[in-house]
């Protein structure tokens, strides 16, 4: 089965939420990400990377450098991470595919498929890391 978000944002999602389970100041390095992720180095860096470059994450360069939140978990919301790694426009996407959408007379699946992602946008909105985080490491 396919899946909803790119693979890119879903290794942006629990790399955020790994670091959220890591003590507050703690530095993670990407090669520690990338094993207990089972995430490749290359990739999981350029993620770091983008995430750092919205805010989200913090990263220091060096032999002691690594990843942490750059703000409280609790004030990351799901969607922000989405947004700085794919953009949001998977929700307005056609369930088929088609580029045109717009152009094809009303779609009987086009008013359901919209209510699902209005749902999931709305959920991803009022998710937050920290809220996440508890739920999976009872932290």
């Amino acid at each position: 089965m396919a899946s909803f978000f790119s693979k890119k944002c879903e290794y942006g999602l629990q790399a955020v939420i790994y670091l959220a389970s890591k003590q507050e100041n703690r530095l993670c390095s990407a090669k520690e990400i990338s094993e207990e992720l089972n995430i490749p180095k290359e990739f999981i860096s350029k993620i770091l990377q983008d995430l750092t470059d919205k805010g989200i994450i913090f990263s220091r360069k060096g032999r002691d450098g690594g990843f942490k939140l750059a703000i409280n978990a609790d004030e990351i919301k799901l969607i922000d991470i989405i947004k700085a790694v794919d953009g949001l426009d998977i929700f307005k996407r056609c369930i088929l595919g088609f580029h045109n959408c717009k152009n094809f007379k009303k779609c009987f699946l086009q008013d359901e498929w919209q209510n699902i992602l209005n749902q999931t946008y709305n959920m991803l909105s009022n998710e937050t890391v920290g809220n996440f985080r508890e739920r999976i490491y009872h932290t």
